[in-house]
This record gives structure tokens, sequence and C-alpha cells, in this order.
């Protein structure tokens, strides 16, 4: 299998469905292995390539993207592939399947929906964030390991408290080296960080990946500056839930939830 190399993009492509990750997916539970969140925007552009190859000009648009993560990736070379799922004119369901040693490391669907004329109805948008501009990066480097994090430029809008933070960020690192990604998969590409920019417990002590991320949208998005105005939840019970309203620089544009699974960290030594 191929390992991770250097370079000045997330991802390296190997052939018409082979990527290969580069240091800038690693962590941030661990560095060895590649964050989600780079993985979902190369997902989001495979199914843009897609649709591209197989059914140009549709007038159909993303209105939901859900990720299944089903395992760990390895900073190793994946494959992704692209399959209708329910076919429509107006309304389709795509899946995405991510391989990584020969097995599913995560499942996407994608729900493409017919444009229309809605402006003279449009409404109940919560209120814009301030403006990037108008806010001092931090550095999340931290609180999280790893190349994805060490990529980020993290902007909080207000000062973060305990499982609460409303913040922008951005990447100087592309998806691919000379390839058009859109403004959708760049976007998806940095939204899996909510869970880790309003944090609750500290990582070195307490575990809380998260299993899944649905992304609901109301608008199409745009960058470079991807709002997050995100609250997580802790419950009694092993479970917690990442809750996000995700910005773009004009406004608010859809919503986001993480499903975690919580635990302590063990010790030095002790067995999982």
């Amino acid at each position: 299998m191929l390992r991770m190399p250097a370079a000045a993009s997330a991802f390296l492509r190997l052939d018409e469905h082979r990527f290969l990750p580069t240091e800038h997916t690693g962590g941030a539970w661990t560095p060895d292995e590649q964050h989600i969140s780079p993985m979902n925007g190369l997902v989001v552009h495979e199914v843009e390539r897609f649709v591209a190859a197989t059914r140009p000009d549709d007038g159909l648009q993303i209105g939901r993207v859900s990720f299944d993560i089903l395992g760990t990736l390895p900073l190793e070379d994946v494959t992704i592939d692209v399959q209708v799922v329910r076919p429509g004119r107006t309304i389709e369901l795509l899946e995405a399947s991510v391989v990584s040693r020969g097995r599913v490391a995560e499942r996407a669907r994608i729900w493409r929906m017919a444009t229309g004329g809605t402006g003279s109805v449009a409404g109940g948008r919560p209120d814009p964030l301030p403006a990037p501009d108008a806010c001092r990066s931090v550095d999340l480097t931290r609180i999280w390991p790893g190349g994805y994090i060490a990529s980020l430029e993290v902007r909080p809008v207000v000062d973060p408290e305990p499982g609460r933070t409303t913040a922008w960020l951005r990447t100087a690192v592309p998806l691919l080296p000379d390839e058009p990604v859109g403004a959708l998969a760049r976007y998806v590409g940095l939204v899996d960080t909510a869970n880790g920019i309003a944090v609750r417990e500290s990582p070195a002590t307490w575990l809380y990946p998260n299993v899944d991320l649905t992304i609901h949208l109301h608008d199409q998005p745009q960058g470079p500056w991807v709002g997050l105005d995100t609250t997580v939840t802790f419950g009694s019970g092993g479970l917690g839930l990442t809750s996000t309203v995700l910005h773009d620089e004009r406004g608010a544009v859809g919503r986001a939830a993480q499903t975690l699974t919580l635990r302590p960290r063990p010790s030095a030594g002790e067995v999982r």
C-alpha cells in the first residue's frame, strides 16, 4: 500500500478513483490516521465529478449529505466509488463508498434536488455572524495534534466556553493539486471540524469521536470561510451530540449534526 507523502494538497490523485492522503489530513484523535473532514470534502468532489460526467446540467443541487464513519482511515491510499441509489428528474439519491485496505471505511448518502426560484418566500435563517475580518486567529494545535488541524486558520467570534463556540475557519491547503474543486466540496471539507472547536472536556482525558456527520443545506454555501456556530452536549450514558448552524459570509446556509461516542481516555498501559 502507498503511504502518505509530503505535498501542498490534502490528497494526490493516483487514478480515476484512487487517492493518496498527504500530511495535511493527519489527526486529530490519532495523528497517524486521517482526520475525516478532508475526506468528506473529497467525497463530495467525486460525487460532483460523477454527476458532471453522467448527467451534466440536470438542474439538481445537493440538499443533504450524510456520512457514516465505519472505521478509521490510515494514512494510505483509498478508493472512492459513487453509485445511483434512487434516480429521478427532480429528486435523486447517490451513495459514495470510501474503501481502505479492502474494507468500506466510510459511506455517504447524497440527496440532490431540483433548483427553483423561491426567493419570494425565503425566510427563517438565524442572524448572520460578524465578519471573519473582525475576529482574531487562535492556534487550535494547542488542543489537537495532526497536520489537518495545523492547516487551519481559526477565528472565534467570541471567547469559547466549554461545549460552546462560534468561529470562522478556512484553509490554504487545496483538496487536490491542479484540479478544479467546487465551492461545496471545499466547504464540506471543513465542517467535521465542528466537534473539535467547541471542546467541552479535554481530549487528553476524554474520548468523544463522532461516528457520523449529517449536513442539511437550505442554501448553497460559498467560501473560503466556513462559519460554525456549535454546541456540544454530553449525555449521562455515554452518548453525545455536536449541533452546528452553518454559515458563510452571507449568512446561515444550513445545519450539521454529529453523533458522539463518549468515554474516558484510557491511561497509559490500560487495556481499552
